[in-house]
């Protein structure tokens, strides 16, 4: 099964305008890492001849294993948590295979420091030395489906025992992407009675970065996903979100997307008028 450009758009700044220059494919996930990934997901453009585009994403919490070709760079790639607005400048002709593990999944299924990773991101071999060749199979193999095969066996059989903290930390992530109440950290610790700094540990070990950064950014999330595809009330959709008031949600959404909420919702509706006049 696999899904389209704007199906499941969360997290893709002006996804519209995305899409006019890259396309996007998602694929899904075979037993071999079903509890630890939640998707294979390949990107590809071809901008010879036109400008370059950046494509600017709002990351989930999680660790993505990449295997990429162009001009920049090309190999297998270990991704950490990228706690900033995560920008790619795409030029010439070039694609990405990705798997996007939950958030912990990579940790709890390698054993590796994903706190280590944070905003950064490391050859797959420095990683997992045992990986080498993987890249080069992968990208020699001209379809996707035959990709994640590749893929799922090379994982198969590789992951450690069940790992009862990492099915903590999912649960607590899922609960924090899927319930819009929980906006505060104390909330989260009095719902799965989890003390404040075992919950920090916790995050640290498996997702790579904090709790508070974690809410925050899924309600950001959610608000540009609102932003993109609607015009909600700015004070409302602050007070829903959790923050003091509405000039405090102007000010993080403004310093972690890059424009005021009223901008970007102004520009993903101009592009997406623009788009359906093509």
């Amino acid at each position: 099964m696999t899904t389209g450009d704007l199906d499941d758009a969360k997290g893709i700044l002006l996804p519209r305008e995305q899409a006019r220059h890259r396309s996007l494919r998602r694929l899904d996930v075979g037993p071999a890492l079903a509890e630890f990934a939640d998707r294979y997901w390949v990107v590809r453009w071809d901008l010879r001849g036109r400008p370059a585009f950046r494509a600017e994403v709002l990351s989930f919490p999680c660790v993505n294993v990449t295997f990429e070709r162009s001009s920049t760079r090309t190999g297998g790639f270990v991704n950490g948590v990228c706690t900033t607005k995560y920008v790619r400048d795409l030029d010439g002709e070039g694609e990405t295979f990705g798997i996007r593990f939950r958030p912990g999944g990579f940790g709890a299924f390698t054993g590796c420091d994903v706190g280590a990773l944070r905003d950064g991101s490391a050859p797959l071999t420095e990683m997992l030395p045992e990986a080498a060749g993987l890249a080069e199979r992968v990208l020699a193999e001209p379809s996707d489906e035959n990709r994640v095969g590749i893929v799922e066996e090379f994982f198969g059989g590789r992951g450690g025992a069940d790992d009862s903290q990492f099915a903590l930390v999912s649960r607590i992530v899922t609960a924090m992407e899927r319930d819009p109440e929980l906006t505060r950290v104390d909330q989260v610790t009095e719902r799965f009675a989890v003390p404040m700094r075992t919950l920090q540990r916790l995050f640290r070990r498996y997702v790579g970065a904090g709790p508070k950064w974690v809410l925050c950014r899924f309600r950001l999330q959610d608000a540009a996903d609102l932003l993109a595809h609607s015009d909600p009330d700015l004070a409302e959709l602050a007070t829903d979100l959790g923050y003091f008031d509405q000039a405090h949600f102007s000010r993080e959404f403004t310093a972690q997307i890059g424009m005021p909420p009223r901008e970007y919702a102004r520009r993903a509706r101009a592009t997406g008028a623009a788009a359906a006049t093509l």
